[in-house]
């Protein structure tokens, strides 16, 4: 017989919106169980978001002192290339991924956070069986909070296996494929993509639609197509992935040609889907939205007391927005009245350069009741001192005509990403383009680009 836990609260999923629900759930002193049945982080910490930064990382330093061999740069030479040990950096990248799944273990039990390591089971709405390493656990509660993520779809005529691997498998590879096909052009293709060809990869993208980065526009995504482009990485858009072949994968082009593109690795990336299988939420009587599970704006399911957060939800599938979820989860469930309102979630693609999206951007929008100021970076000194003006990157800022409330802004750059925090805030608080254009922004820094492209559209930018 199974021993019996009842708890006030059940989180099941450990990742970024599972362990904040929890963690903040015990900071409200509520008695709390978490179940996850791999390790303490989920996707975006023990195969994702982190590990693939840090391999990103590792990749642009190869290439910079690949470079330097190659040629003087900044007056910077080495005699001979540098020498990858594949194996060695893969370690290294495990070491981060390590310590934050030790934090976050660490945070939950500071938290009182009761951590069941296993697959949870649901028999009803309240109740899930976990087959732990000392036997099955059945545990009860009153509150259950669900926060499974998601996991890469598999194309049928591709499945994974072999030299068919997903951005799990991308991140653990034993060393760096010769040939990489990249099977969709997304942020995960494109970020993994990149960092291989930096490693040294002969990398192929095929992707069905006819640019790469589709959900962003034209103006934004150009520096990312010239990089790659540059970097000698073979494009083919608008074209349809057919199947492996001995060779590698066999592919139609846009004019209808068949192909074949030899590859040791095959990256398919063509999207997540929630994790919805295997664990009895047909047992848990929620309404679903499509493959998503219903919530209302408190991340409330149709079962009273049932919750759902992250990617388990819908779109953004973000890290950032299951975190946020889950702790207003958890302040709800303490008796405080929250609702998940965001005015804007930043979106952001490592590439090279990095993009950031808040908001609305140019499509959204009606050219003739907005005003659009932007401010390129080969005009801004900090981007022009870490020789990061060449590569066609700006910040742009939409704002409202006769408001001048600021609705979207998005750039594209080296090391954007760490602008986003300003980016949304700017939205959140509902600034106007006069608050940006009468805050003072440090010289020099990259954050002065977003001033500017504040004054560029109320007619009367500085520096362009």
């Amino acid at each position: 017989m199974a021993d019996i836990v009842k708890t006030k609260v059940l989180v099941v999923g450990g990742g970024p919106g599972g362990y904040v629900a929890a963690i903040r759930c015990g900071q409200l002193g509520l008695d709390t169980v978490l179940v996850e049945g791999g390790r303490l982080g989920g996707t975006c910490l023990v195969r994702g978001c982190i590990p693939s930064k840090a391999l990103i990382h590792a990749a642009s330093h190869f290439e910079a002192m690949a470079h330097a061999a190659e040629r003087p740069l900044f007056g910077i030479a080495l005699d001979a290339p540098p020498r990858l040990d594949f194996a060695a950096t893969v370690a290294w990248k495990e070491t981060i991924v390590d310590r934050l799944n030790g934090g976050v273990g660490a945070l939950l039990k500071r938290a009182k956070v009761r951590v069941v390591a296993g697959w949870a089971q649901f028999s009803d709405a309240k109740t899930c069986i976990v087959d732990t390493a000392e036997g099955p656990l059945k545990i009860q509660a009153e509150h259950v909070i669900l926060a499974t993520g998601s996991v890469p779809v598999e194309l049928p005529f591709l499945r994974f296996g072999g030299r068919v691997i997903s951005s799990t498998e991308a991140l653990s590879l034993p060393e760096v494929p010769k040939r990489l096909v990249v099977v969709g052009a997304g942020y995960i293709g494109l970020e993994l993509g990149s960092a291989f060809a930096k490693l040294g990869s002969r990398v192929t993208i095929v992707e069905a639609q006819d640019r790469i980065l589709p959900l962003y526009d034209a103006k934004l995504v150009d520096p990312v197509r010239r990089w790659l482009e540059r970097r000698g990485v073979e494009l083919h858009l608008g074209a349809k992935a057919l199947g492996e072949r001995d060779e590698g994968l066999a592919i139609e082009t846009i004019a209808g040609e068949q192909l074949t593109r030899p590859a040791d690795a095959i990256l398919v990336t063509v999207g997540r889907k929630p994790l919805t299988e295997g664990w009895g939420l047909q047992e848990m009587a929620v309404a679903m939205d499509g493959s998503f599970v219903r919530v209302d704006d408190r991340c409330a399911t149709s079962t009273r007391n049932v919750w759902a957060i992250g990617d388990l939800v819908g779109e953004p599938m973000l890290a950032h927005k299951a975190s946020a979820q889950g702790e207003m989860v958890a302040e709800i469930i303490a008796g405080n009245n929250r609702r998940f309102d965001p005015q804007a979630i930043p979106a952001v693609c490592f590439t090279e350069p990095e993009i950031v999206t808040v908001g609305l951007g140019p499509d959204d929008v009606d050219a003739n009741d907005s005003v659009i100021g932007l401010f390129p970076f080969a005009a801004n000194g900090r981007a022009l001192s870490m020789a990061a003006a060449a590569d066609g990157g700006f910040v742009r800022v939409i704002a409202h005509k006769g408001s001048h409330r600021i609705v979207g802004v998005q750039a594209v750059g080296q090391h954007i990403s760490e602008l986003s925090a300003s980016f949304a805030q700017a939205i959140e608080i509902g600034a106007v383009l006069e608050d940006i254009a009468g805050i003072i922004h440090a010289h020099p820094t990259l954050g002065e680009a977003f001033h500017e492209a504040a004054l560029k559209a109320l007619g009367h930018a500085i520096h362009i």
